[in-house]
């Protein structure tokens, strides 16, 4: 056609999928962002680290607060107010009581499954809990998310925890928030923490703060 950019065979890119009804959505990654971008925003940190969670967060994140990006595998960028650290999530490299914001969203169940390279732990997700604990300061801020529901593993994907097994995994800092992203895939904010506990596969939204003056001890 006339004016139109040539078509070759060798370019095609079938798309045969895309004609639907609404804009896809993955409600537990675009809820979980606004989320902790928000609370973030209102708590105006100095800086900020995150731990694991989705890039594109953390990029637009690093708009608003410098931002140290802690992931198993390397971050191949580099632009500025994003400092990238490779660092394992039972072992992270930041001494104790010393960051005082602080979040990983969708990351904790995934620890010991080795799905991502990282080594068997049956009880990877207390262990990773204990430590965003140990690492968060006195007064600091900590937004965690993480599937909520009936207790079960999906090997080697993820894991679910019950509302109740997440207060005990965390049971050093006070809970500030819970928010939900139920099973009809709505955002529930100030949620019934109870509710939660017969869901298939909800988001829980966390925000813990440590209120006692000297910190975690690991």
């Amino acid at each position: 056609m006339e004016g139109a950019e040539p078509l070759r065979l060798t370019d095609s890119f079938p798309c045969l999928l895309d004609r639907t009804a609404t804009t896809p959505l993955d409600s537990h990654y675009f809820y979980q962002s606004l989320w902790a971008t928000e609370r973030i925003l209102r708590e105006s940190p100095r800086e900020h680290v995150d731990v694991g969670s989705e890039t594109i967060f953390v990029g637009i994140l690093s708009r608003i607060v410098p931002v140290s990006f802690v992931d198993i595998r390397r971050l191949p960028i580099d632009i500025p107010r994003i400092r990238s650290l490779r660092g394992d999530l039972l072992s992270l490299p930041f001494p104790d009581a010393s960051v005082a914001s602080l979040s990983s969203l969708h990351v904790v169940e995934h620890v010991g499954l080795g799905r991502y390279g990282d080594r068997l732990a049956p009880d990877g997700s207390r262990r990773a809990c204990a430590e965003l604990a140990r690492i968060l300061a006195p007064a600091g801020n900590l937004f965690v998310s993480l599937p909520v529901g009936r207790p079960r593993v999906c090997f080697n994907a993820h894991r679910i925890h019950s509302p109740a097994q997440v207060l005990a995994y965390f049971d050093s800092l006070e809970l500030v928030e819970f928010s939900l992203v139920d099973d009809s895939a709505k955002l529930v904010i100030d949620a019934d923490i109870e509710s939660a506990a017969d869901l298939t596969y909800g988001c829980g939204l966390f925000w813990f703060r440590r209120t006692d003056v000297h910190g975690s001890e690991r």
